[in-house]
């Protein structure tokens, strides 16, 4: 199976969004890593809520890497939204009964692939297998909360990038970095492998997985 990265950047209360606080930084950092790996994979509301193009440093879309959403409704907005108007066309993995209408409407500004439910969402090792395939060895998840919730609950990342923002957000609309849902990760899981203070306050963490605990 292909490396899973999970990367966020949150408050200091762990919050997501929905407003952007991340700095120049976050974003030089976020770009790096996008650099370094073979494809992002990113759930439907985030495309919904932010219109995101997955760009790397430079502003650059490289033609040779995968740029991926995931739908377990296939709530998926095409019209004027910039993923589907510049660079290769993304994917798109949606439950076996919405793929086709879906595909439909997307015509030719995406490939849409099936995968099966899970739970409340869809089987995220069966959508690394499939990226597998299609020749990504890294894999950088880029939220959001449900999303993330799935990825941990399924066991599927390796590693995670965190950004802690000097922020605080009591908003009724901020979303968690992990939406409601029986999650729960036992002490030991996660060893800090770095961490470094950014120049605007923030400090960027790096989790690896203790491989000792299954």
């Amino acid at each position: 199976m292909p490396k899973t990265i999970l990367i966020a950047a949150m408050t200091l209360c762990g919050h997501i969004g929905p407003q952007s606080f991340s700095s120049s930084e976050d974003r030089q950092h976020l770009e790096y890593w996008r650099d370094r790996s073979d494809a992002s994979l990113m759930g439907a509301a985030t495309l919904r809520d932010a219109d995101p193009e997955m760009r790397g440093s430079g502003g650059i879309l490289k033609e040779n890497r995968i740029r991926a959403f995931i739908s377990a409704s296939g709530n998926i907005p095409f019209d004027g939204r910039r993923a589907f108007l510049h660079g290769p066309p993304p994917l798109i993995f949606t439950a076996e009964h919405l793929a086709e209408p879906l595909q439909k409407r997307a015509g030719s500004r995406a490939e849409v692939l099936v995968a099966d439910t899970e739970g409340t969402g869809l089987n995220l090792k069966q959508v690394l297998d499939i990226l597998k395939k299609k020749g990504v060895k890294t894999l950088l998840l880029e939220g959001g909360g449900g999303l993330n919730r799935e990825a941990l609950k399924q066991g599927i990342v390796d590693e995670l990038l965190l950004t802690l923002c000097p922020v605080i957000s009591g908003a009724p609309s901020a979303i968690p970095f992990v939406r409601s849902g029986t999650l729960f990760h036992e002490t030991g899981l996660w060893h800090l492998a770095a961490h470094r203070a950014g120049k605007f306050g923030e400090v960027f963490l790096h989790y690896k997985k203790n491989k000792e605990i299954p």
